[in-house]
């Protein structure tokens, strides 16, 4: 996960303790990336199903995450496609939370792929980290990550990896970068739950801004794994673990609101889900909502 060097002075008070003001600008519009053969909770109220729609916002995600990447120094040129995008085989297996301006042009985003509770650690994306390919270490990463795993088993939840998240430069000393991912928490309850992890960097106070939100240092028998340097991003990482269901006191009452937002923005899907999501929240409401045609998106894209 990555927040630009131009937040530096926002990111820096914040991971000191000091809180960004969360309405310092208009809120960015959100939007919902469903992955194929998704099911939904029937509380989100605006289901798209738009293959078109879903691939252009896709390329759209996958080209600012290429520019910020890359201005960060986190890929070479070569990593991206000749439309200058960012493009994981995990980005069509995923849920994508974009963060879109008053003109529609996707200006933030972050990528939450969820495995049912029996996943195992070799169909995770965490396997082919720096840190679990360590001589020292990988097996003691291995161990903590099935730990976490017999926790999502035994509490019946998802296991999810959040990664690629990515911040416009003109909204990175906005408190957009928190906005997106409390959301991420919020849809993580709209999903039935999860527990999860991700890799952050600690370039910019990215790894720092997450804990204060609620994540924590992996463990093994109560020994953090700790920061490893990624030689495939070029910068220090760590482990961070979290719950759905424990984000920071201090935030608490922000997720619960965003909850409500969640449900209420666009989701698009490739097809009309047929099943929930087990365990999703509010599965009484009405159902989704009758696809709609790609021409009533009129999304506009940064090049």
């Amino acid at each position: 996960m990555y927040m630009s060097k131009h937040g530096d002075r926002s990111a820096t008070s914040f991971a000191a303790g000091s809180a960004p003001n969360i309405a310092d600008r208009p809120p960015a519009r959100l939007l919902l990336l469903a992955p194929p053969h998704a099911r939904l909770p029937a509380g989100f109220q605006n289901v798209r199903c738009d293959d078109a729609g879903r691939d252009l916002f896709l390329a759209a995600m996958q080209r600012l995450r290429g520019r910020v990447y890359l201005e960060d120094g986190a890929i070479e040129p070569r990593h991206l496609s000749s439309g200058g995008r960012h493009c994981l085989p995990i980005d069509g297996e995923s849920w994508h939370l974009l963060a879109l301006d008053s003109s529609e042009t996707v200006r933030g985003c972050v990528r939450y792929r969820a495995h049912d509770s029996q996943v195992r650690f070799t169909e995770l994306s965490v396997r082919h980290s720096a840190i679990a390919n360590c001589k020292t270490w990988g097996g003691k990463f291995r161990a903590a990550v099935e730990a976490e795993l017999q926790r999502a088993r035994s509490g019946n939840l998802s296991y999810v990896e959040v990664g690629g998240w990515a911040i416009a430069p003109e909204r990175r000393c906005t408190a957009e970068a928190l906005r997106t991912a409390l959301a991420t928490y919020s849809l993580a309850r709209i999903l039935g739950g999860c527990v999860g992890i991700t890799t952050a960097t600690a370039r910019h106070h990215s790894s720092s801004i997450l804990r204060r939100i609620g994540g924590s240092s992996l463990q093994l028998a109560g020994t953090a794994i700790p920061p490893y340097y990624d030689p495939q991003y070029r910068c220090d990482m760590e482990v961070l673990r979290f719950d759905s269901a424990s984000p920071a006191p201090r935030y608490s009452g922000l997720v619960d609101e965003l909850v409500a937002e969640v449900f209420d923005v666009p989701v698009i899907c490739t097809r009309l889900p047929r099943t929930l999501w087990p365990g999703a929240l509010l599965q009484q409401l009405s159902p989704a909502v009758p696809p709609i045609s790609a021409g009533s998106l009129s999304p506009v894209f940064a090049v």
